[in-house]
């Protein structure tokens, strides 16, 4: 299910950083202070990898 514009901006931080998932290994990541990056996951020669993408 793709992530909406109204569920990033309503995410609120938590004690622990945490993770809204988009489709295809897409997330927002949401930390304690509050800020909000884009990730992605992805492998690459079998090693799991971050890519960031961005506020």
């Amino acid at each position: 299910m793709p992530l909406t514009d109204t569920a990033c901006k309503n995410a609120k931080p938590k004690d622990k950083p945490y993770e809204l998932a988009d489709e295809k290994g897409m997330f927002l990541l949401v930390n304690p202070n509050g800020s909000k990056y884009f990730r992605m996951k992805y492998r690459f020669n079998g090693k799991e990898k971050n890519l960031a993408l961005g506020v």
